[in-house]
């Protein structure tokens, strides 16, 4: 459930907009130069020095911009981290309760469907059984996890999670330490 990176495409387009307003300043930084090498330094104009702030204040904005993409790539990538490690810890979690309750495979297919906000017939549909089966499923999930439905499956997961943080669990669990020891499994 990891978001995708941001789109190459529109990484590339503002390189490449950045690029071509480098290109411009150089043509321009260039054109100034040619146009106090002909007019000579003494006969400097305010043509010619509004030119040159024009010319300097693009340099700037490309920097700016650079720095700014540079700034946003690196948070994306921390955000797809922070989102992956989170998304494991929900994983392990979620295993240690289906252990806990001794859920068969199928089961575990469908409680993660269900958790995942999946209803009976995408459940069935993905699992390619019948809506029958899956309602069996669910019945033995409740009954082994100790919950009436839906909602008090989710709200014992949830309360989990806010017992520890995801992205603690998921450290914990990849060998690295935590702040805070696992809650215990219901």
């Amino acid at each position: 459930m990891t978001p995708p990176p941001a789109k190459p495409t529109q990484v590339t387009a503002l390189a490449a907009l950045i690029a071509v307003q480098a290109a411009s300043a150089a043509f321009f930084a260039a054109d100034w130069l040619a146009d106090m090498a002909a007019v000579g330094r003494l006969a400097a104009t305010w043509h010619l020095a509004i030119e040159l702030l024009a010319t300097l204040s693009l340099v700037v904005a490309i920097a700016v911009e650079a720095r700014v993409l540079a700034r946003l790539l690196r948070r994306e990538a921390h955000m797809i981290r922070s989102l992956s490690a989170a998304a494991r810890g929900l994983h392990d979690l979620m295993e240690e309760h289906f252990a806990a309750w001794r859920l068969t495979p199928a089961e575990q297919d469908v409680a993660t469907f269900l958790i995942k906000g999946a209803d009976i017939a995408e459940i069935a549909r993905l699992r390619g059984s019948a809506e029958g089966t899956v309602k069996a499923h669910l019945n033995a999930i409740y009954r082994k996890a100790g919950v009436s439905g839906r909602p008090a499956l989710v709200s014992l997961l949830l309360e989990d999670l806010m017992a520890e943080p995801l992205i603690a669990r998921a450290q914990r669990t990849e060998g690295r330490p935590a702040q805070e020891q696992a809650s215990p499994l219901h």
